[in-house]
C-alpha cells in the first residue's frame, strides 16, 4: 500500500498504475508554463502523454495547481499553467508552491523530486538544464543537475539544451556520480543536434539495457540518476555549428538585455526560435515525442524486470 504525502494528489489512474507495479512515465509541465508559446506547449504535452500511451504505458504530467501538486495532471488542469500568474516550480519551489497555494509549471528537477517521492522510475524530458555557457562567470549552473544527483530514476533526454556547456555539464554530472549512457549512439547528443563534439560516457542499446542498468544502481543502493542521452531523429535535427552559431547570437542578445537567472532559458529558446526561422521549434517538438515514446518503453522494460 503507498502512503503519498498529503499535498500531493495523484490521478487515479497513475495511483492504480503505480500500485499494480504498471510502467508510469513522469512528464514535466515548465514546457507548458515557460518552455513553448501557447499553445505549442499544451500540444506538445498531449503529443508526449499520446506517445507514453502508443507505446503501453501510463503518462503522469506533474504540475502545481493552487498549491497542490498533481501527478497525472488532466488536459484541463495543464491548460491552467498557462494562465497570467503562473511560475516555474524548481525543486526548491515546491514546499514555497504548496504553502502559498501558487500555480506553476514543474522544471525538470521538481518533477525528479515528486517522481521519486511517489515511486515512478522514469521521466521523459526534452533536454536537462546544466552548466550554462559563461558559468564560470555568472555560477550559473541548473538545479537539475543537484536533483540527479540525489534520486534514483531514469531520466530520458536529448542531452543538455541548447544553451549549456556540454563539456562543463558532463564534468559535473561525472562528479556528482550522475550515470549517463548516450542510447544506440557513442556520442553525446547536443539537444537539437544529433552530435556535441564529446564521446557518452557509456552506451545503452536497448530499454532492457537502461533497466538493468537502474536495477543495478539499486542494489548499489547508488541514490543518483540515470541519464538517457537519446539523439533527436535525423530528419528533424539541425546542423551542429548551426545550432553553436545561433547560440551565441542568442546568448549575446540575453546578455545585452540584462536577461539571467530563471527568465534565461525561456528567453534563450525563444530567441533560438527567431534565429532559426522555426526550424528550432519544431526539432524541439520532434525530441520531446522520441524522448517520451523511449521513455515508455524503458519504463515498461522496469515494470518487468521488477
Amino acid at each position: 500500500m503507498h502512503n503519498w504525502p498529503s499535498i500531493v494528489d495523484i490521478a487515479p489512474e497513475v495511483a492504480d498504475a503505480l500500485r499494480r507495479g504498471q510502467a508510469v512515465v513522469a512528464l514535466e509541465s515548465a514546457i507548458i508554463s515557460h518552455g513553448l508559446p501557447p499553445p505549442v506547449g499544451q500540444e506538445a504535452s498531449a503529443a508526449q502523454e499520446e506517445e507514453v500511451r502508443r507505446a503501453g504505458a501510463v503518462p503522469a504530467t506533474v504540475a502545481v495547481l493552487a498549491g497542490r501538486i498533481k501527478v497525472g495532471a488532466t488536459a484541463r488542469e495543464r491548460g491552467q499553467l498557462t494562465a497570467s500568474g503562473a511560475i516555474k516550480i524548481s525543486a526548491r519551489d515546491l514546499p514555497v508552491a504548496a504553502a502559498l497555494s501558487a500555480t506553476g509549471g514543474t522544471t525538470v528537477s521538481a518533477t525528479i523530486t515528486v517522481a521519486d517521492l511517489v515511486g515512478i522510475r522514469v521521466i521523459a524530458t526534452g533536454g536537462i538544464g546544466g552548466v550554462h555557457l559563461g558559468a564560470e562567470q555568472t555560477w550559473d549552473v541548473s538545479a537539475d543537475l543537484r536533483a540527479l544527483a540525489e534520486h534514483l530514476v531514469a531520466v530520458v533526454c536529448a542531452g543538455a539544451k541548447a544553451i549549456c556547456d556540454i563539456g562543463k555539464t558532463l564534468e559535473f554530472l561525472d562528479t556528482a556520480g550522475v550515470t549517463v549512457v548516450a542510447y544506440g549512439t557513442d556520442n553525446f547528443p547536443n539537444f537539437y543536434a544529433r552530435e556535441s563534439g564529446f564521446a557518452a560516457p557509456r552506451r545503452a542499446d536497448s530499454p532492457r539495457d537502461v533497466a538493468r542498468i537502474l536495477a543495478g544502481k539499486r542494489s548499489l543502493e547508488q541514490r543518483t540518476a540515470v541519464v538517457v542521452a537519446n539523439p533527436i531523429p535525423a530528419a528533424a535535427a539541425l546542423a551542429e555549428q548551426e545550432v553553436a552559431d545561433a547560440v551565441r547570437r542568442a546568448t549575446a542578445q540575453a546578455i545585452a538585455a540584462g536577461v539571467r537567472g530563471g527568465d534565461l532559458t525561456p528567453y534563450l529558446l525563444a530567441a533560438l526560435a527567431d534565429l532559426t526561422g522555426g526550424r528550432s521549434l519544431r526539432a524541439n517538438l520532434a525530441l520531446l515525442q522520441a524522448n517520451a515514446a523511449l521513455a515508455a518503453k524503458v519504463a515498461l522494460a522496469v515494470s518487468q524486470a521488477e
